[in-house]
This record gives C-alpha cells, structure tokens and sequence, in this order.
C-alpha cells in the first residue's frame, strides 16, 4: 500500500508538470514588444531613433491602453516628463514639438474665397501644429484665436 504523503507528492509533481507544458506556450503569444528609452531622457528633449530600444514586456506586466506601441508614435516628439530607460512610455509623456512659443511675435492669416489678410501677431500661447491658440493683432491689439500651421503662421478664420 502506498502511503499518502507519497500519492500527494505525486499528484503535485503531475499538476507542476502540466502548469510549466501550459504556460510555457503562452510566453510568446502572451507578451508584446514595446519601445522603451535607451538612456533617460529630459523634458524637452526631442526624441530620437537613436534614445529607444524595444523591449518584450509580458501583457500582465504591461498596461494595455495608454502607452505607446510603436517607435513612430513618438520619434520625432518632445518628452514632457522624464522618461526612465526600460520603461513603457505613457503617451501623455510626449508630445509634438511647439512651432510658436509664448511672446512670439507671428504672422496672422486670414483667408477666404480668394481673399488673404495677413498681420503680424505676438504669441499669448505656445502651441504645436493644429493647437488652436490665442494671438494679439499688433496692429488693433484686438485677441484672435487661430490654428497653428505647419510653416508656424496662425490661421483664423470667420466667427
């Protein structure tokens, strides 16, 4: 007759077996590569190729939503925050870099049906392409409230 102690030990030794065959299978499809910073890099500073390195990160380890999946989300930006080397980089942390800073002086363009306006404009807001930001009119020192565009001049438009 086998004793308890021996069956039970048995048991567990079959259980264990059959967790390390289940879960060894799920290391690939359980995982995602995610970019990360190579070194740390600073508010303010435009990220490079060169500062990201990718990483495998286990999905129960990593958050789902709210980090950046791919290198071309955030090549090209500025970080907001300090970003630590091998860890997932929330999207909020970058952000497009800013075209018109605060006291800026910019060209102000209005345009329609043919018709161009343009003048000259100081910055109340900093902005990136597409910001929607608040300029005063030099000229009648009236505030405009206009889309920053990719050459940096500020579109306003009727309303």
């Amino acid at each position: 007759m086998r004793s308890p102690h021996r069956r039970s030990s048995f048991a567990a030794t079959i259980i264990a077996s059959f967790l390390s065959s289940l879960f060894s299978g799920m290391s690939l499809a359980d995982s995602r590569v995610l970019p990360t910073a190579r070194v740390t890099i600073y508010p303010g500073d435009k990220i490079e190729e060169s500062m990201l390195e990718d990483v495998e990160v286990s999905l129960d380890a990593a958050p789902q939503k709210g980090v950046t999946q791919s290198r071309n989300e955030i090549v090209g930006k500025v970080a907001r925050r300090t970003l630590l080397p091998g860890q997932a980089i929330p999207t909020i942390a970058v952000q497009n870099p800013q075209l018109v800073k605060i006291g800026a002086q910019v060209k102000i363009v209005f345009s329609e049906d043919g018709l161009v306006i343009t003048a000259l404009g100081m910055a109340l807001q900093a902005g990136s392409v597409g910001d929607l930001i608040r300029v005063r009119n030099q000229d009648s020192g009236l505030m405009v409230i206009g889309v920053v565009q990719p050459d940096g001049t500020i579109r306003v438009s009727e309303g």
